[in-house]
């Protein structure tokens, strides 16, 4: 049967080109879309940015990535956490606002493009060199691990909640037949949805509230020195995020994106996104995480399907009724689920290391990957400064760079 009349009806790795009905692939997109939207709400939550602009900037930032990078790369753009910090600390100076720390993103958005042009100038193989397997799998495993305390964290709040939405997601995925053996995340959500509604857990008090249709707050953003300087370096931390997640996202669904389309234009792509999200009033963009562990969970790898979940972005950012049917859901309930997703990252970058058969007999490798998972989970903090330009790498971040210069530095042999 060929792939034009191909119709999923059993779980298999479905890719671009293979066939999907309109109204599955709607399901599938709206599956990633309740994924992505408590995060990508919260950090406007906490900055004071508008929701709506950053849903809506979110979904607009996802297709302008999507069409830059060909349309090949399964990858969701919601707001960065990584920028929360310095845009509190632009908004808190004298004379300034908001519409400040904008503008330190967008310069910070610009920076990725300066990357992106060496990649392109001097070849992605300068920068693919750094990250072998011994490399990318700690990293890939960082990324799933260090998001591990914020799926605990949303799922203490009600455990009997987190455990049924785990349960039903597990046992979709386990034993569900067809169609339906695609959307344990959905499933997970409405069942535990219901048993919320059920036991008296859900406040319905934020859909009599909403507005059944707004165009959202937009603001532009306004620019000087000082805020560029105490944003704008953030950008050398994120851009390795970038590089990781795009490893991760490669990895999941067996592609290599720095080869096809490159990874030239995955840095172009988020840098591009943040910079017209910050320019009209939204947070930094950057690819989901979240998003990557429903592509490992359900094996649908086609990129449509995420373009499907960014123009429901974009329609909560005007419909903010639909927005507030979202918000009403428990956070255990996201939190239950979170704990598969989040650890299906992380057994990916197992995998990886499995594939490549990477020898763990050898001291340089166990110290490679130690010194990884311990930087990157670790809570490790590195403050630079150069004059009144000050930034801090840590993370997954501070974990690929010292992974990467350890990796060269060791002898082979």
């Amino acid at each position: 049967m060929s792939n034009e009349s191909m119709i999923v009806e059993t779980q298999q790795t479905i890719r671009e080109g293979d066939y999907i009905p309109t109204s599955k692939k709607v399901i599938l997109g709206m599956q990633h879309t309740f994924t992505m939207f408590g995060a990508t709400v919260l950090v406007p939550l906490i900055t004071g940015m508008n929701i709506s602009v950053s849903l809506f900037m979110a979904g607009v930032g996802t297709l302008l990535f999507h069409l830059i990078t060909k349309g090949k790369v399964p990858a969701f753009l919601g707001s960065s956490f990584a920028f929360i910090a310095p845009t509190l600390a632009v908004a808190a100076l004298p004379n300034h606002d908001l519409q400040y720390a904008q503008g330190g993103i967008v310069i910070a958005g610009l920076i990725y493009l300066i990357l992106a042009g060496l990649v392109y100038f001097f070849g992605q193989e300068k920068i693919v060199q750094f990250f072998p397997p011994i490399v990318t799998g700690p990293i890939i495993m960082v990324i799933g691990l260090k998001l591990a305390p914020t799926a605990i964290d949303m799922a203490k709040g009600n455990w009997t909640l987190a455990i049924v939405s785990l349960v039903i997601v597990v046992g979709i995925s386990i034993f569900g037949r067809g169609f339906i053996q695609v959307l344990p995340v959905l499933c997970g959500l409405i069942g535990g949805y219901i048993f919320a509604i059920i036991t008296g857990n859900v406040d319905f008090t934020p859909i009599s509230q909403a507005a059944f249709f707004g165009i959202p707050k937009f603001t532009i953003a306004k620019f000087d020195v000082q805020s560029v300087m105490m944003i704008a370096p953030i950008a050398i931390a994120t851009m390795v995020e970038h590089i990781g997640d795009v490893l991760a996202i490669g990895a999941t669904v067996e592609k290599d994106f720095f080869d096809e389309p490159g990874l030239h234009r995955t840095l172009l792509g988020d840098g591009i996104a943040t910079s017209l999200s910050a320019m009209l009033g939204g947070p930094a963009n950057t690819t989901y995480s979240e998003n990557t562990g429903v592509l490992a969970l359900t094996r649908v790898f086609n990129p449509i399907i995420m373009r499907i979940a960014a123009c429901f972005a974009i329609l909560l950012g005007i419909v903010p009724k639909l927005g507030a049917v979202i918000s009403t859901i428990p956070t255990p309930i996201v939190g239950g689920i979170s704990i598969v997703l989040f650890g299906m990252i992380a057994s990916i970058g197992g995998r990886t290391l499995v594939e490549h058969q990477v020898d763990f007999t050898k001291s340089r490798n166990l110290i490679i990957a130690a010194v990884i998972l311990v930087l990157g989970l670790g809570g490790a903090a590195l403050p630079i400064g150069f004059g009144t330009m000050s930034f801090t790498i840590e993370g997954m971040a501070l974990a690929a760079i010292t992974g990467i210069i350890l990796n060269k530095v060791l002898p082979v042999k």
